[in-house]
């Protein structure tokens, strides 16, 4: 197959992949950061969520507040992920390889979802301050608990907040030192 096309292909489906994959991940910590489900967007994902997820919950019980069914969704998708995008470029690896691909895969989607939310809260602020849409609470709720413990240590300086600041920096370098430990270069 021709470069240009088997490139094609990979980003289709690693396109695909990741955005069912972010919603699966919203799925996992939404419940985690008490979010409201009467919310649209929160039933949305509920509603896309639960053909793959449901089923698996009846056979794989979440653990205190884990909700290990929807991890294990996600894990199984962003390896097969992987194991697929290897085969279209003729490639192969090892399942220890793959998995920890796929583990560090998913903890970078999460730091990079919480890291959009927060700039996305940022532009927000500039624009539609006091403005309330579903998506808006959405991102509130993913950013809230992130931003509290900064903003405890620092006040706001000339009315300005800086917590978001440090708050991406912090994950910015959690990204590097975690993205260190992927095996494999998809």
């Amino acid at each position: 197959m021709p470069t240009n096309v088997s490139g094609a292909i990979s980003f289709i489906i690693g396109a695909l992949a990741r955005l069912y994959l972010l919603v699966l991940v919203l799925r996992f910590w939404l419940p985690w950061l008490k979010a409201d489900f009467r919310n649209p967007l929160a039933q949305a994902i509920l509603r896309l969520t639960s053909p793959l997820v449901v089923p698996l919950r009846r056979i794989i019980p979440a653990i205190g507040r884990l909700d290990s069914a929807t991890l294990l969704v996600a894990f199984a998708i962003q390896y097969l992920t992987i194991l697929l995008l290897l085969l279209i470029n003729g490639r192969t690896a090892g399942i220890a390889a793959i998995a920890l691909t796929s583990i560090v895969d998913l903890v970078l989607l999460t730091l990079n979802l919480f890291m959009f939310a927060i700039v996305v809260k940022i532009i927000l602020s500039w624009v539609a301050q006091g403005a309330y849409n579903p998506a808006i609470a959405i991102i509130t709720t993913l950013t809230e608990p992130i931003l509290q413990p900064f903003r405890r240590r620092m006040p706001p300086m000339g009315g300005l907040d800086i917590s978001p600041l440090f708050a991406i920096i912090l994950m910015m370098a959690a990204t590097i030192l975690i993205g260190g430990f992927r095996p494999l270069a998809i």
